[in-house]
């Protein structure tokens, strides 16, 4: 050897106690090798560029609230209509009044359609004059054009189509003394 040369020990970097050196060393190790094989990021946020990022922002993966859930599962399914009749059948008497309520109530809704029965015919008469306030204050609630129309059906009558004295194809009971 020539004294020209350094000697290995001479030509190795200044050493340090902390441990930097060393994970320099590994670094410019794995950077000459081609380095570890590279996981595929997992499903997170996007950046703009397209590639997933993870971080301290909310995403898909975190745990939803129940509300936001629900709401979306609604929407989904198309329940949206649905759940608000059902919440117009459950507060009638806020809608239509207590004394009313005591009287009528909602027994189904499809396509604009609201049909209501009445406990006597006076109420029923009373009710189909109340429809236009009453669809009014339903569309307020529900959105505009939700309820067109308030079918009103009267009370359960007992029907005269049936025992000994029936007649088939017959008017029904009528007045036949006199």
């Amino acid at each position: 050897m020539s004294s020209d040369e350094p000697t290995a020990e001479e030509s190795r970097p200044e050493r340090r106690d902390d441990g930097l050196d060393l994970a320099k060393a590994l670094t410019r190790a794995s950077a000459r090798s081609g380095g570890p094989a590279r996981k595929k990021p997992r499903s997170g946020p996007r950046r703009a560029t397209g590639s997933r990022v993870s971080g301290s922002h909310p995403d898909e993966r975190d745990p939803q609230l129940l509300e936001a859930t629900l709401s979306r599962l609604v929407g989904d399914y198309g329940w949206e209509l649905d759940l608000r009749m059902q919440g117009v059948f459950g507060r009638w008497p806020e809608l239509v009044g207590d004394e009313v309520a005591a009287h009528c109530t909602p027994e189904s809704f499809a396509e604009g359609k609201l049909v209501v029965r009445t406990d006597s015919t006076a109420w029923a008469t009373q009710l189909k004059l109340l429809a236009p306030t009453v669809v009014r204050r339903l569309n307020e609630q529900l959105g505009h054009g939700t309820v067109v129309l308030i079918e009103v059906i009267g009370p359960n009558l007992p029907t005269w189509k049936k025992g000994l004295r029936s007649a088939r194809d017959g008017r029904g009971p009528r007045d036949t003394y006199g």
